[in-house]
């Protein structure tokens, strides 16, 4: 099977490549900067449960009998003189919005402050992310997770003379070799408002074997970029103006760097300096960018249960046949053991003063001695800069 699709792959582009030879610029036809994703499952279909009748269809929108069989502009706007009311009803259809968000930003992070509760921000959440080629393969409102399932941007792929002629018909055929998912968070304040964490996962296909005869998928680094223009995409949703939206989160103010490794005799901690709020929306953000689930929290006694899911093997599925080297880090088991599991651990947010601490525990809720908390406060210290 995967040696199928190398060769499929291979063909593919080369057919792409002979086609682009006359073209005076190839970067004319790449468009790097599009994105046009596609998920690669299968949305639900609509059903109707047996105890719920089909909705009534608003008569509004229907065309007059008159007019049934050929339909004209004047003849429409005539109906709509007799009938004031409908257009009363259109006009009041998608009033304009009065939007009341604003980005923040610390480090390479940013983020959506919004004066909506989570609730009222969680349909429109989903939506989104359909409306922009996901399906959405996690929902846990009372944590504010929701996460995508893994899609493809189509827009990397070259759109040539053989890929617009064939590609509605040879479409399975094209692949970029990488695939994207999205984790958006969501965390109440105590002044009442939202903030909204976007995260980006991302993982490639690349060839083993010694005549390359296989493929895997890898972990690759996530995203800043992307994930901030997600974040001037739902800002534009929310009901600001595109350009504004994309021009105020590119140029949000950064900060200066707020954490730093502490090593303290045997025992590490990463210091952040804010408060134990921020601080403890941050570090789930920072868990959600470097590969961890968090399976549970405790906000009252500040600890997040993690474990870490390798992306590689994620978004090829169990059939995949080797891990990432981080997954390689934090999982336990003999070498030959092929059901390794995730090893869990335990990710303390403590208030220290004006600042925070940031602790590894094991599983049981004592401090991790071994060298992987030191890898792991290594990696939350890069995103809490």
């Amino acid at each position: 099977m995967a040696q199928r699709s190398i060769v499929q792959r291979r063909l593919v582009f080369a057919l792409a490549f002979i086609s682009l030879a006359g073209c005076s610029s190839v970067s004319s036809v790449l468009e790097p900067d599009r994105i046009d994703y596609k998920s690669s499952g299968k949305a639900p279909t609509l059903e109707v449960p047996p105890d719920l009748t089909q909705l009534q269809r608003d008569g509004r929108y229907t065309l007059p009998e008159a007019n049934r069989g050929v339909a004209t502009a004047s003849g429409y706007s005539m109906q709509q003189n007799q009938n004031p009311s409908a257009q009363t009803a259109a006009a009041t259809v998608a009033p304009k919005a009065t939007p009341d968000v604003r980005i923040e930003r610390a480090g390479n992070q940013r983020w959506l402050v919004v004066k909506q509760s989570p609730e009222a921000l969680w349909p429109q959440l989903k939506d989104f992310w359909q409306d922009n080629g996901f399906l959405v393969n996690v929902e846990v409102p009372e944590a504010g997770i929701m996460e995508t399932d893994w899609a493809e941007n189509r827009a990397k792929i070259p759109q040539d003379f053989i890929r617009s002629t064939l590609g509605k018909v040879l479409d399975a055929l094209y692949s970029t070799g990488e695939r994207d998912k999205f984790r958006t968070r969501l965390e109440r304040t105590a002044d009442g408002v939202t903030e909204i964490y976007i995260t980006h996962r991302g993982a490639e296909e690349v060839v083993s074997g010694a005549d390359n005869e296989t493929t895997v998928w890898q972990a690759r680094a996530n995203d800043p970029e992307l994930e901030a223009e997600f974040l001037s995409r739902l800002m534009a949703r929310l009901g600001v103006e595109e350009v504004r939206a994309r021009s105020t989160v590119q140029n949000v103010a950064i900060q200066p760097p707020r954490s730093r490794l502490i090593k303290n005799g045997d025992a590490s901690y990463v210091q952040v300096d804010e408060s134990f709020d921020r601080a403890w929306r941050r570090v789930g953000l920072a868990l959600d960018r470097v590969g961890f689930t968090v399976e549970d929290r405790d906000r009252s006694k500040g600890l997040y249960f993690v474990r870490y899911v390798d992306q590689g093997l994620d978004a090829q599925g169990k059939s995949a046949q080797q891990k990432g080297f981080i997954s390689r880090l934090f999982t336990f088991g003999s070498k030959d053991d092929k059901a390794k599991t995730a090893q869990r651990y335990q990710i303390s947010v403590k208030a220290a003063g004006d600042a925070s601490q940031v602790l590894v525990l094991n599983n049981e809720g004592r401090p991790e001695s071994s060298s992987i908390s030191e890898k792991i406060l290594a990696l939350l210290n890069d995103q809490l800069k």
